[in-house]
C-alpha cells in the first residue's frame, strides 16, 4: 500500500568499524591539527559513530534530510479543522449508530496513549542511540508531530464532550487496547533506560529489534485498523472533522513508518553481521503476534459488520499489510497472496487526489512546499 523510498545510501564499509576521534591539536601546526577535525562523510554511522553528532554537514543520509523538509512543509495543527458538523452529528441521536460511536470512541482511546508513547520512545531512547545528526533532525522533528496527533486527538474529544476519564484511561481498562500497548512498553523500556547503550552486538540487535516494533509494527500495523474505521466514516459525509484530522495524522504516520524502515535498512546495510537467520525469525514471529493483537482490536471495535466493513476484511488487510513490512526491511512475505480490499487507503495517504476533502477545507495546506512520496 505504501510505496517505500530507496534511497538508503550504502556505507563504504559495511562491517562496523569505529573511527578514533583525532587528537587534540598540537603545537607545530595547530591550524592543520583542528581542520583534520572535521567531520567527513565517511565518518558517520546511523549508530556507534564517531563523529561529531553536532555537524548536521557535510550530508550522508540525505533521504532523512529530506524527509525533515517534508514534514516541516506540511505542518499543520489540530484547531485549523472544524468540528462544528461533528459536534452536531455526536449530539443527534439518530446520525450515528451505536456501533459507529463505539469505533469512535474506541480509536481514541487508543490512539490518544499510543501517541504519547510514540513520542517517550522519540525522545528518551531512539533520539540518544542514534549517532547521524541528519536522522536526528528528523526525529525531533517526528516528536513535534507526535504531541501535535496528542492533541488532535484530545482536540476530538473535548469538542465532542466525552467523557475524558473513560477516554483516557481505555489503555487499562479495554483488553484490546491494553495488549497492544503492554506488547509494545517492553521494547520502549528498553530503549529508555539510562542504563542501556549500544555497541556489542547483542545491544545493537536489541535496539535494531526495538527500531522494527516501533516502525513496522506499531506505526505500520498498528494504527491502520482505526485509520480505516474512521476515514470509513469520513467517507460516508460523518465525522467529517474528525476523519479530515486522521488524513493529515496518517500523511504523517505513513512518512514516520518510511523514515523508520529507511532507518532500519541503513543499520543493516552498515552492520550486517546483526541480520542473522536467528533474528530474522525472532523479528518475524513479532510481526505475526502484531497481526494477532491488532486483529483482536479490529473484532473488539467491529462486534458487527458496519460503514460496509467488517473484521473479517481487517484479517486480510492486516496480512497485506503485514507482508509489505516483512518485503520493506527484506524479509519474506507472512501472508502469501493476501489482498487488500480497502484501496481507496493508499489514495488517502496522498491528500492530492483529495481537492476538497469532505468539503471542509483546502487539503493541500502547506507551510512551504509540496509534498511528494517518490
Amino acid at each position: 500500500m505504501l510505496s517505500f523510498e530507496d534511497d538508503v545510501t550504502p556505507a563504504p564499509n559495511p562491517a562496523y568499524r569505529p573511527v578514533p576521534r583525532p587528537s587534540a591539536p598540537g603545537p607545530e601546526n595547530p591550524e592543520a591539527d583542528l581542520k583534520s577535525r572535521r567531520v567527513r562523510v565517511e565518518d558517520k554511522r546511523v549508530i556507534n559513530g564517531q563523529a561529531d553528532v553536532n555537524q548536521l554537514v557535510p550530508f550522508k543520509y540525505k533521504w532523512a534530510w529530506e524527509k525533515y523538509l517534508a514534514g516541516c512543509a506540511n505542518h499543520w495543527m489540530p484547531q485549523e479543522v472544524g468540528m462544528s458538523r461533528d459536534i452536531s452529528q455526536w449530539k443527534d441521536p439518530n446520525a450515528l449508530s451505536d456501533d459507529e460511536r463505539l469505533i469512535i470512541k474506541r480509536n481514541l482511546g487508543f490512539f490518544v496513549t499510543a501517541d504519547s508513547l510514540a513520542a517517550n520512545n522519540i525522545v528518551l531512547g531512539t533520539y540518544r542511540h542514534i549517532t547521524a545528526p541528519e536522522c536526528r533532525q528528523y526525529l525531533l522533528r517526528q516528536a513535534f508531530e507526535e504531541a501535535i496527533h496528542t492533541h488532535a486527538y484530545q482536540y476530538i474529544v473535548e469538542s465532542l464532550g466525552l467523557n475524558e476519564g473513560e477516554i483516557f484511561n481505555m489503555y487499562h481498562e479495554i483488553p484490546s487496547i491494553r495488549d497492544k500497548d503492554e506488547f509494545l512498553i517492553p521494547f520502549i523500556d528498553t530503549l529508555t533506560d539510562p542504563v542501556f547503550k549500544t555497541g556489542t552486538p547483542e545491544d545493537d540487535q536489541t535496539l535494531l529489534r526495538s527500531l522494527v516494533v516501533f516502525a513496522c509494527i506499531m506505526e505500520g500495523i498498528f494504527f491502520y485498523v482505526g485509520f480505516a474505521q474512521i476515514l470509513a466514516l469520513g467517507r460516508q459525509n460523518k465525522m467529517t472533522g474528525a476523519a479530515e484530522q486522521y488524513q493529515y495524522i496518517l500523511r504523517d504516520e505513513s512518512m514516520h513508518c518510511n523514515f523508520g524502515i529507511d532507518l532500519i535498512n541503513t543499520i543493516k546495510l552498515e552492520n550486517p553481521h546483526l541480520w542473522t537467520p536467528e533474528f530474522r525469525e525472532e523479528i518475524r514471529g513479532l510481526m505475526r503476534k502484531g497481526v494477532e493483537l491488532e486483529y483482536r482490536y479490529a473484532e473488539d471495535t467491529m462486534p458487527r459488520g458496519v460503514l460496509g466493513l467488517n473484521a473479517g476484511q481487517f484479517k486480510e488487510y492486516l496480512r497485506f499489510i503485514a507482508n509489505r513490512r516483512c518485503q520493506q526491511i527484506g524479509l519474506d512475505e507472512l501472508y502469501p497472496g493476501a489482498n487488500n480490499p480497502f484501496p481507496w487507503m493508499s489514495e488517502m495517504i496522498d491528500l492530492k487526489k483529495e481537492k476538497n476533502f469532505f468539503e471542509t477545507r483546502v487539503t493541500e495546506y502547506q507551510t512551504g512546499g509540496a509534498l511528494s512520496w517518490d
